[in-house]
């Protein structure tokens, strides 16, 4: 029944010259209390089917040249990943292979090789801590409960929310401190260059995210030249193409990135640029700030439904 639903719906409301374009970070082993929103194996092979039995998925070098001709198929879908993490490798890419669902993912490069993204520290500070208060007058926090699960996972979407926006150097401070409350934390969470090597190779197409995914607005366009040009440069030479895409680290118009990214990013000659405002691609969409969004329900029927919604 759902499959009758589904097939007369997306006839009725696609259009021809529209494209959704879905952002992913992970695919992670088993459901994390501390990452709900991020799907797990099984939920991410159901959704990936979804787009297999109902919409038409292309790579992203297509479907854009398909906009540019006018011919985009009803209910054409792409699917991006953002920083680079190990289990793009590991989890979500058998599962797009078997549903034979094309992806981009755009790589942070500082982190590969045993690195660890800024909101990562945090998160597995908070869940490896075995204190259960911690002191963090010092970011505006005051004492805090770590005493069970809903405590810890309050703690980190307080902290990400304090000091997300702050200038880099300031940020980094906060989070060592953090980290200096926990215990070991992983060194595994990113891709190492011989994944991305094979993802490559594998068809996955690999674009450029900067090197330490800096908030743009937050730092000056000197660095934000390094940040994209160094990115873009080390991704060629590991997997010896050019990387002709680029998304935006958060990736907000007007609140992490301005105009005059904008205009950097096409000066160094990208192709197109990826932003995270909730939206579809259209025959007018600005190829420098194309949007993105994905639908987070957790039943198939909600998940399909948003995506035939957002038109």
């Amino acid at each position: 029944m759902m499959h009758r639903f589904l097939r007369k719906l997306g006839g009725l409301v696609a259009r021809p010259d529209s494209l959704r374009i879905l952002i992913y970070h992970r695919v992670l082993d088993s459901v994390d209390y501390l990452r709900p929103d991020e799907p797990d194996r099984a939920r991410f092979n159901w959704q990936m089917k979804l787009l297999h039995d109902y919409f038409t998925p292309l790579g992203l070098a297509e479907a854009l040249q398909l906009r540019e001709e006018g011919r985009l198929p009803r209910n054409a879908v792409c699917v991006t990943f953002d920083d680079g993490y190990a289990d793009n490798y590991k989890n979500a890419l058998p599962i797009l292979e078997r549903w034979d669902i094309p992806a981009s993912v755009f790589v942070s490069t500082g982190f590969l090789n045993g690195g660890r993204m800024w909101n990562d520290s945090v998160i597995e500070s908070v869940r490896n801590s075995r204190l259960e208060r911690w002191d963090l007058s010092r970011i505006g926090l005051g004492h805090c409960s770590l005493a069970g699960r809903a405590d810890r996972y309050q703690l980190v979407l307080a902290i990400l929310q304090a000091i997300k926006h702050w200038e880099p150097a300031k940020r980094a401070e906060a989070v060592s401190y953090i980290e200096s409350l926990s215990e070991e934390l992983p060194t595994d969470l990113m891709m190492t260059d011989s994944q991305v090597q094979e993802m490559a190779r594998r068809g996955v197409t690999i674009g450029a995210h900067t090197v330490n995914h800096p908030i743009l607005k937050a730092v000056d366009l000197d660095t934000a030249t390094h940040e994209i040009r160094e990115s873009r440069e080390y991704l060629a030479r590991l997997i010896g193409k050019e990387i002709p895409f680029f998304a935006y680290p958060n990736g907000r118009r007007g609140h992490d990135y301005e105009e005059s990214h904008t205009r950097l990013i096409r000066d160094l000659g990208f192709s197109a640029a990826l932003s995270t405002d909730k939206g579809v691609v259209v025959s007018n969409s600005d190829d420098m700030q194309l949007p993105r969004f994905t639908p987070w329900d957790k039943n198939p029927l909600k998940f399909s439904l948003r995506l035939l919604a957002n038109r």
